[in-house]
């Protein structure tokens, strides 16, 4: 998913267009699905989408276009279409999220097959978990809900175990739950993150994989943000990201 405006970026540029070691930050996070041995990568943008295109051209992409920014849930129901005679396994994952590893990517679809799931989510335990949705887990362990911290209740918030934004789903289980959302919340947009409390509901098995190494799920929404990341980068060498030829 890449059709964020990224205001707080202080700039008119789409905020995955933002470089990183001389790189669109998404070049990296598409680098991390080549390195898992996806099959197609389809690449969800909108803001400015024409010069985001243009930029992201090089890449080994498949371009699908959000024309109004409605959620995750909405960006992620634009690819149907295009995946209407695929079955299997969807990775789901966010464009500003450049330290993603490929490592931890198949982990979590190793983990979503051999639990048989509709949909897993990678996650991370963090001391301070303010601004991120909360995982709310079952007594089994099973993921329940994702709460995102403004319509969270003050139980809800004191959860450090918060959602990435990375994914793994079932294709017609997720399309499924996608055609039942709502944006009953407080930003009045469809998360994608309802889908797992939809699925939960039918019976289906929700489950959670823990990332051993919560900076890899940094995100980017600010300058400050990308100059931490862009460190953390360039400490651990830019080429991890980067599949082998």
């Amino acid at each position: 998913m890449a059709a964020g405006k990224g205001t707080r970026m202080k700039s008119d540029l789409p905020k995955v267009l933002h470089k990183l070691g001389g790189k669109p930050m998404v070049e990296y996070v598409v680098n991390a699905a080549k390195g898992v041995g996806t099959e197609r990568i389809l690449l969800v943008i909108g803001h400015k989408w024409e010069q985001a295109k243009e930029a992201l051209k090089h890449l080994p992409v498949e371009f699908v276009v959000q024309k109004e920014q409605l959620g995750t849930g909405h960006a992620v129901l634009q690819t149907e279409g295009l995946l209407s005679d695929f079955e299997g396994d969807l990775l789901v994952l966010s464009g500003d999220v450049p330290l993603l590893r490929a490592d931890s990517l198949m982990g979590l679809l190793g983990e979503h097959r051999k639990r048989k799931a509709s949909a897993t989510v990678l996650t991370a335990i963090l001391d301070d978990p303010t601004g991120y949705g909360r995982v709310v887990r079952d007594e089994k362990g099973l993921v329940q809900d994702i709460v995102e911290e403004k319509d969270a209740n003050a139980d809800q918030r004191r959860i450090r175990e918060i959602n990435t934004g990375t994914f793994c789903f079932d294709r017609s289980s997720l399309f499924s739950a996608l055609g039942k959302l709502t944006n009953d919340n407080e930003q009045g947009e469809y998360y994608l993150t309802d889908t797992l409390k939809l699925l939960r509901e039918d019976k289906l098995m929700v489950w959670g994989v823990v990332v051993p190494d919560p900076t890899e799920t940094l995100g980017i929404n600010s300058e400050k943000e990308l100059e931490e990341v862009e460190k953390l980068l360039l400490a651990r060498g830019s080429d991890q990201t980067t599949p082998p030829p």
